[in-house]
């Protein structure tokens, strides 16, 4: 421990009962053990070499023949990506004295399945955490969730109109852990329900009983829907048939403006990627406020990874204000994600190419001639704008069916939305092999 921390002995220790001790080594419980444990193993890693990402710092990094090995540390659970993962367990059981366990391939991490496809593909899926959660919903409710259900919630459902009978303390609290333990779910992959525990979380202090019953759905959604998994495709995206025409930007209020790079980021080491962005809004979703919702799903390569389902922050009038409320969303998630990439050591292709199914607002972003019609959506249209001009991305039209975000904006049915989530999801092997009469 770096300050002085010290206890009264109690009878536990016979004969030094009453004594002051000094506690020299940090303990459970401590107020400062968790610091003392980061420091302390943040100090082995530089021993062997490792340095903190800038943007992610609990993400380590150093250069081994041409390649960056990564280890990436949630308080003492360790994933780790190295040419010789079983000397750098050695050395931290030999030199450094660790008691580790669960050591070797990647199987489960934070609640997380880990597994190679029949083809070889690596693969994340919270199976087992599902099934766990189903254990805890019969604990709660004495049966088992139906898993008759083929979305999260009904489509078009409004769960801010329900007029059912308020929930008592026992009730609230089932709900409250309901949509915690789905939430996780969230965070390891099932971006699926990402917008029905969106909407759902903002009645947990005060539920109704119908919020309740639509929680329950979701698990059993969950629980009918568990073989949905996230596969790591690697190859490059052809987007050798998109075509636009570079505008001469410099000519426009943005100047000649350019994307700002770290200047500090380390040498871009290892197979290239390319970025991609899925962005849709979905008008007048909360019927009580007029809130609409940013849906967003970003790809490295042809791997989802990662999404966003939120309420938009202002309430806006058209389609047209909320589309570019989302874009410029989209745009400074972009932006992080690119920032991120570099400080990882990760070569990115060109620009990220941002996908909507909104027309207008994409002739509104990409041409250079275009004028803003409505001043409450100036910061969001120049902000989209000028990141176009700095060639940070491209804003592309993509029709609503094609379009994955869809998946993140809206309560959907499974016929509207099926082969969407398909692909992202519930398909092993080439995605262009997936039949279209399906």
């Amino acid at each position: 421990t770096c300050e002085k921390v010290y206890i009264v002995a109690g009878p536990e220790f016979g004969e030094k009962a009453g004594s002051i001790l000094i506690i020299y080594k940090a303990l459970y419980g401590l107020r400062s053990s968790g610091m003392q444990w980061h420091d302390k193993f943040a100090d082995d890693l530089r021993d062997m070499g490792f340095f903190p990402c800038k943007a992610e710092p609990d993400i380590w990094m150093r250069e081994s023949d041409g390649l960056w090995e990564y280890i990436a540390v949630y308080v003492d659970d360790l994933a780790f990506v190295l040419r010789d993962p079983e000397a750098f367990v050695k050395l931290l059981v030999g030199k450094y004295k660790y008691k580790l366990k669960g050591t070797g391939s990647i199987a489960f991490h934070l609640g997380c399945d880990f597994f190679r496809d029949k083809d070889g593909v690596l693969c994340q899926a919270p199976k087992k955490y599902i099934e766990k959660m189903i254990d805890g919903y019969q604990n709660m409710f004495g049966e088992k969730p139906k898993t008759k259900y083929k979305s999260p919630l009904e489509g078009g459902d409004h769960p801010e109109l329900d007029q059912s009978e308020f929930l008592d303390a026992t009730g609230t609290q089932k709900y409250q852990s309901l949509i915690g333990s789905i939430q996780w779910a969230v965070s390891l992959g099932r971006l699926d329900v990402a917008t029905a525990v969106m909407t759902l979380s903002g009645f947990r202090s005060v539920p109704r009983q119908g919020h309740l019953d639509r929680a329950r759905r979701v698990v059993g959604y969950l629980s009918g829907m568990k073989h949905a998994v996230i596969r790591y495709r690697t190859g490059l995206p052809d987007y050798s048939d998109i075509s636009y025409k570079r505008n001469d930007w410099e000519k426009s209020v943005y100047g000649d403006v350019k994307e700002l790079l770290p200047i500090n980021a380390p040498e871009p080491l290892g197979a290239p990627v390319i970025l991609t962005h899925y962005v849709d809004a979905n008008l007048y979703h909360d019927m009580i406020t007029g809130r609409s919702v940013t849906g967003i799903i970003h790809f490295i390569n042809q791997t989802p990874i990662d999404s966003f389902s939120k309420k938009q922050a202002t309430c806006e009038t058209a389609t047209y204000g909320s589309e570019f409320v989302a874009a410029r969303t989209c745009v400074e998630q972009i932006i992080d994600l690119r920032t991120t990439l570099r400080y990882l050591g990760v070569r990115i292709i060109g620009h990220s190419y941002m996908f909507g199914d909104n027309e207008s607002v994409v002739n509104s972003s990409m041409k250079l001639t275009s004028k803003l019609h409505k001043e409450h959506n100036a910061l969001s249209y120049h902000r989209v704008r000028e990141s176009i001009a700095a060639d940070i991305c491209q804003f592309h039209f993509l029709s609503g069916k094609h379009n994955p975000a869809d998946v993140l904006s809206k309560h959907w049915s499974y016929n509207d939305i099926w082969k969407l989530l398909r692909p992202m999801l519930f398909w092993s092997g080439n995605t262009m092999d997936i039949p279209t009469d399906e």
